[in-house]
């Protein structure tokens, strides 16, 4: 790899913490200077502006996330295991998140709403690829008939991602790692009641 590759994601994966705890308005061009050891003028020679550093951070910390998802499913069998799984990796989110900061994909949506139009198409690009994987695993789950096959796995999709992003926003607040407990319950057993009737057999 060379030098300057080694550089530029040197900047992108300081950047990704510094943008996920401090918000990408309140980090300065300073703190990413300070964060990598660069100048200003080192930064300037491989991103042309603040804007497009936070865009590759955002990509960066993605791949971060996908990275855990992708180990917690890791033989899992079922799809109601694998939802789980995927949710379980923000357990511990107030002291061990699976990046520091918490969750990219809230606090890159909460902030970029107001703020950062272009950042934002980015973070919709990430919500519809996360909602379309979990609905595809819960498409895995109706074809194996581990669940009924009425199951609207887009809208059991949006629900359940929604649920545990609110869940980790309300553990960060609270410091208190309980509300993703609860709505990792909740989903598992609001899921069993997509089971299909177990039919009883008559002599």
């Amino acid at each position: 790899m060379r030098k300057s590759d080694k550089t530029k994601i040197h900047i992108i994966m300081k950047s990704a913490e510094l943008f996920n705890q401090k918000g990408y308005a309140a980090t300065t061009m300073q703190d990413i200077m300070d964060a990598t050891g660069l100048t200003k003028g080192g930064l300037y020679r491989n991103f042309p502006s603040k804007d497009e550093i936070a865009i590759e951070a955002f990509k960066y910390a993605g791949e971060v996330l996908w990275g855990h998802f992708s180990t917690a499913i890791e033989g899992r069998q079922t799809a109601t295991e694998k939802v789980l799984a995927m949710c379980d990796v923000y357990s511990d989110t107030v002291n061990n998140p699976p990046m520091s900061g918490g969750c990219p994909f809230l606090n890159t949506a909460v902030e970029s709403d107001h703020s950062f139009p272009v950042l934002r198409d980015y973070a919709l690009g990430a919500y519809e690829q996360m909602s379309s994987f979990i609905q595809g695993i819960l498409e895995q789950g109706v074809a194996v008939q581990e669940f009924q096959s009425d199951m609207d796995t887009e809208s059991a999709a949006s629900f359940i991602f929604s649920s545990i992003e609110g869940a980790i926003m309300a553990s960060r607040l609270t410091r208190d790692n309980k509300h993703v407990h609860h709505a990792m319950k909740q989903i598992e057993r609001w899921l069993m009641t997509f089971k299909p009737p177990v039919l009883s057999h008559q002599a």
